[in-house]
């Protein structure tokens, strides 16, 4: 195989800005809250379509917002690098694009539309060099990943009809470390509830327990579950835990309130069911129910599983060589902080996953960013990675 250095020497040129740009710009001007992505993965296969690719739209589950997938095939056996990357944002107000200081702003900007762009473009590099010497490339993009408006419905839906690759690369707006291991998380609310109404703290029913107790309760029982998960510790990844983020009772200070309800979140460590998480959860619960005299109900949510990354597995050599070959050095392990989708891909398939994009900042938040310069590096990078991966194949 042609050494990687020429090969990154060789791409470099053909990563176009003004194209990466518009690309980024077109999607982040598409409004697309979790759940009702649809307009945004319009944009996306209208602009892939324009570029000469035959764009599939597997509804996966979603017929409000179909995916969209394209493939790159280089007409010899190899293995299949996918591109993966979500165009839903969260539920906050609209904010338009705009470039600004060698950035790009807006809803989604860096979470992660701007990612997205970056693998189109890496997708172009390839096709407009002809570079890919072996195996395919495909490229996914979906709705229905920002908890809780969605958890990962629609990539499921992908990965079980079979849209996956040998590896993939997700160009969330993580740069600094390469993340082989990361919790898996769900979210929980629990209610607390007596039969009867609301009432006076003088006229409240004396055979009726107090929710605000029984709350009380299970603050306690599950700071004793947080404690005993500390034994449950990864040098990268930290330690399991369970978290009370809310408690709320009653509406004024005298009132003897008919219910309480708190809401947290639980995380695990690679290795532990989480089958076995939830039916945990549940059972102290029952507990809760059976020792307070109250009724207590959980809505209770997967949000992702935990991630493992196989460094063994043959993309991360590749990667590696690939990032030492844009940047002069290699990348240092480390966690991943967040749930992302590469934890859906690792739980469903046993597929090595990298997550790595672009620097970019204010997830979450009306005032997203994302480096334009960082974009241009994220798309040979992967460009670069699927010639060394694909080609070893």
């Amino acid at each position: 195989m042609e050494p990687i250095t020429q090969i990154h020497d060789r791409l470099r040129p053909l990563v176009n800005r003004q194209r990466l740009v518009d690309t980024a710009v077109r999607l982040v001007g598409a409004p697309s809250p979790t759940g009702d992505a649809g307009a945004a993965a319009d944009v996306l296969a209208e602009i892939l379509a324009g570029d000469g690719f035959t764009v599939e739209r597997p509804e996966a589950s979603h017929a409000r917002a179909p995916a969209v997938a394209v493939r790159l095939e280089s007409g010899r056996p190899g293995r299949t690098l996918q591109f993966n990357g979500h165009l839903d944002t969260v539920h906050l107000p609209f904010a338009p694009p705009a470039i600004d200081d060698g950035r790009i702003t807006g809803s989604g900007a860096s979470d992660m539309k701007a990612g997205v762009a970056a693998a189109v473009e890496a997708l172009r590099v390839l096709r407009d060099a002809g570079a890919l010497p072996a195996g395919s490339i495909l490229l996914t993009a979906h709705d229905l990943h920002e908890a809780p408006w969605g958890f990962g419905q629609q990539l499921n839906g992908l990965i079980s009809a079979g849209y996956v690759g040998d590896a993939v690369l997700l160009p969330e707006p993580l740069c600094d470390r390469l993340p082989v291991v990361g919790r898996g998380q769900a979210c929980w609310k629990v209610t607390i509830k007596r039969s009867g109404p609301p009432a006076h703290e003088v006229m409240r029913p004396l055979d009726e327990p107090s929710v605000i107790a029984a709350g009380a309760k299970l603050v306690a029982r599950l700071q004793r579950l947080d404690e005993r998960l500390t034994t449950q510790t990864d040098p990268l990844a930290g330690r399991a835990s369970v978290f009370i983020g809310q408690i709320h009772s009653g509406e004024i200070f005298n009132q003897y309130p008919q219910q309480c309800w708190l809401e947290g979140t639980r995380r695990w460590l690679p290795g532990t069911l989480h089958q076995d998480v939830e039916s945990e959860f549940r059972g102290l619960l029952a507990g809760l129910e059976r020792d307070t005299g109250t009724k207590v109900a959980v809505e209770y949510q997967l949000v992702r599983d935990a991630f493992y990354l196989d460094q063994t597995d043959p993309v991360v050599p590749a990667f590696q060589r690939a990032y030492v070959a844009t940047t002069g050095h290699p990348l240092a392990i480390g966690p991943k902080p967040f749930v992302d989708d590469g934890n859906c891909f690792w739980a469903m398939a046993k597929i090595a996953a990298i997550t790595h994009g672009p620097s970019a900042g204010g997830q979450h938040t009306t005032s997203e960013w994302v480096s334009i310069d960082d974009l241009m590096r994220v798309a040979l990078l992967y460009a670069v990675t699927a010639i060394n991966y694909c080609g070893e194949g």
